[in-house]
């Protein structure tokens, strides 16, 4: 029985976590701009950002959110805020996610931290968490806390592996796009274009 569990979370996760997200396009934009090494810190900084999700919802702090509306709010505007800056980043002309030769280097951790941030900020995924981990739980479990904990953290390791594997195919790609100078401003105007479709998409979103 566990084993079965095992096996149907492990598919529900990768597909979950292929998904294109935030953190995905942040991964890719990263990859295509700073090159490979920068991409796995993005990679690991949202991993991160995963975490306080992971532990609202096995707390129980998720339901706060579900059932505080003013809660939900304020922490979904700062998100749809950090995702427009996100969007004017990549647009902006010498800005800190262009993709080119004469690129500004971006410190590690201040790439971290905006990984971090883009998913600490979106409040549904604490809802995400609250309504996916359960499910793979037995209902005899005999410590199902610690069972959701093992569970979240088998999720961040596919989480960190998936998302290397994007900024990888994104770093190889860097050679070719930039020398192709039109590509690379249709490739900012694309991921400027992506982060604010999904800044309006969380705006409009309801609990």
């Amino acid at each position: 029985m566990c084993r079965k569990v095992s096996i149907e979370f492990l598919i529900t996760a990768i597909i979950v976590i292929l998904l294109p997200g935030t953190g995905v396009l942040y991964t890719l934009a990263i990859g295509l701009g700073q090159g490979m090494r920068p991409s796995v810190l993005a990679a690991f900084g949202c991993t991160l950002g995963i975490v306080p999700h992971i532990l609202a919802s096995i707390i129980g702090l998720a339901a706060l959110l579900h059932a505080s509306a003013v809660a939900f709010q304020v922490i979904k505007y700062l998100g749809v805020l950090y995702l427009f800056y996100m969007a004017w980043s990549v647009l902006r002309q010498g800005g800190a996610l262009e993709v080119g030769a004469e690129r500004r280097p971006i410190a590690p951790a201040r790439i971290v931290a905006n990984g971090i941030a883009l998913n600490v900020l979106n409040p549904k995924l604490s809802l995400f968490f609250l309504a996916f981990l359960p499910q793979f739980v037995p209902a005899n479990a005999a410590w199902p806390t610690a069972m959701m904990l093992g569970l979240a953290f088998t999720f961040m390791v596919l989480t960190f592996v998936v998302f290397v594997g994007y900024g990888a195919f994104a770093a190889l790609a860097r050679d070719y796009v930039m020398r192709q100078p039109a590509v690379m401003r249709w490739l900012r105007r694309a991921f400027g274009a992506a982060f604010a479709f999904l800044g309006m998409r969380l705006a409009l979103a309801e609990r």
